[in-house]
């Protein structure tokens, strides 16, 4: 009777030098992209704390230079950029405006960090718009086709102001065919597109439209973002946006969606971001500050899953705080 040797798969784990050598997966800070949320109207050194997201602020303009500075200064290389405006209506008016607060941040950004952070600007209505909606709202409902229109005034407000890549979050049908032509015909073919390709409705956003101001005044949003419930409709989301010209897709949220990372990943073979969104953040917070979690190693292990899975990049709230932990910074 033949007798087969132990396969001692732990001779490779023996030391901390050994497993460091055997690393398959690594995330390192230039994998990550930090989100920013200027406010309109603050004062120079005001900022606006939320108890749901710890850590993460409402900036003045001046403060979030200051947050860009630290943020380069630990090698994370971009930043997401939202904005909270000073007034609402029913179009979204400030969004596209010139003077409006995402406009004014990206060029004060480029007047102290040109071409040293790369700016992914959000293009989207909820923050804008008096109903809270990603779209505007006709008859009742939101108009798609009158949604696209603006937002692409919205990007190409945006790449006038000097932004790198355009975000566009709404999940109205079309809209990446329609920024990618419209900032083509006014001269900004070089800006890039990341578009929230699969960006499912979902619980974890609450805290981001807390901090956003963006809640819905009515309804919901589950007639424009994908179910969690549906992996092949948001596979058949991202194809749509390959073929209307994006450049990065993006899955959203991250953590319970790894497995469609993964196959977004396999199947189009596109540079990809996750977006580890503010719920999963705040999750991990709120354990960490009851002491059920120790929060860098959960951190590390979170990240590092959402490369695994087939991430290029991770938007994520804790990247400074993994910056600083994991690689002294």
């Amino acid at each position: 009777m033949a007798v087969f040797p132990i396969k001692r798969l732990r001779r490779l784990r023996e030391t901390e030098k050994i497993r460091e050598i055997m690393q398959e997966i690594t995330v390192v800070p230039k994998d990550l992209i930090h989100p920013i949320f200027v406010q309109d109207n603050l004062k120079s050194n005001d900022e606006e704390s939320m108890i749901s997201m710890p850590d993460i602020k409402r900036l003045s303009i001046p403060n979030a230079i200051k947050e860009i500075d630290e943020i380069r200064n630990i090698h994370i290389p971009a930043i997401m950029l939202f904005g909270i405006p000073s007034y609402k209506d029913e179009i979204g008016t400030s969004a596209f405006d010139q003077n409006g607060i995402i406009q004014k941040t990206i060029k004060e950004i480029k007047k102290y960090h040109d071409n040293k952070i790369v700016i992914v600007s959000d293009v989207c209505l909820c923050q804008y718009t008096n109903s809270g909606h990603c779209g505007i709202i006709n008859n009742n409902k939101i108009d798609n086709d009158i949604s696209i229109k603006t937002l692409t005034k919205i990007a190409i407000s945006q790449a006038e102001s000097g932004t790198d890549i355009v975000s566009p979050s709404a999940m109205m049908d079309g809209q990446v065919s329609a920024i990618r032509q419209g900032l083509d015909d006014a001269g900004f073919s070089h800006v890039g597109i990341m578009s929230h390709s699969a960006k499912h409705s979902s619980s974890f956003y609450s805290p981001f439209r807390d901090i956003a101001k963006c809640a819905p005044k009515f309804g919901d949003r589950k007639s424009y973002q994908v179910s969690f419930t549906n992996p092949n409709e948001s596979m058949r989301e991202v194809e749509a946006d390959i073929n209307e010209g994006t450049d990065i897709i993006m899955i959203k949220p991250a953590l319970s969606y790894l497995d469609l990372i993964h196959k977004a990943k396999e199947v189009f073979n596109m540079p990809l971001a996750a977006y580890s969104v503010s719920g999963e953040y705040a999750l991990v917070k709120g354990a960490a500050k009851q002491g059920w979690i120790i929060e860098k190693e959960i951190v590390n292990e979170i990240l590092h899953s959402i490369k695994r899975a087939g991430a290029d990049m991770i938007i994520t709230y804790f990247a400074k705080y993994f910056a600083k932990n994991f690689y002294n910074l």
